[in-house]
């Protein structure tokens, strides 16, 4: 399988249907994110974060990914989301209104899974701007 196809496979698999099965597969087990100045690592985490994620937003589906640039060991590209945000999430309650974000995403592979990635995500800023006015 190409690294294209992996990733594909991997969000649609994971944040899409929550198929928890898929993360060794295509996850390293030493696997690190980096997001907002912080270091997630594991299978733990990504299970963890997926799990929140479609709790919090179930109807969760990526409308669109587009891959940037690629060396030998790393695929930049963008990816597009869009769910309901039915549960509070990261202390900030639901608002029953869709979200839409975008994300960025370095991804660096190693023995043919994902080792490593850094992610620049829109999500937090969605949360925000969907609650309801005071």
């Amino acid at each position: 399988m190409n690294r294209e196809t992996q990733l594909r496979q991997a969000c649609d698999e994971l944040m899409t249907k929550g198929n928890l099965e898929i993360i060794p597969v295509v996850f390293s087990k030493d696997y690190i994110a980096h997001a907002e100045g912080k270091e997630y690592k594991g299978h733990a985490f990504l299970k963890q974060f997926a799990q929140l994620l479609r709790s919090s937003l179930p109807d969760v589906s990526v409308l669109h990914i587009e891959f940037l640039n690629e060396t030998e060991q790393t695929i930049t590209w963008q990816r597009t989301l869009q769910g309901t945000h039915k549960v509070a999430m990261m202390g900030i309650p639901a608002s029953h209104k869709t979200l839409k974000w975008n994300e960025m995403v370095v991804s660096r592979f190693q023995d043919g899974v994902i080792a490593e990635e850094w992610v620049v995500s829109e999500l937090l800023g969605q949360l925000l701007l969907k609650q309801p006015k005071k």
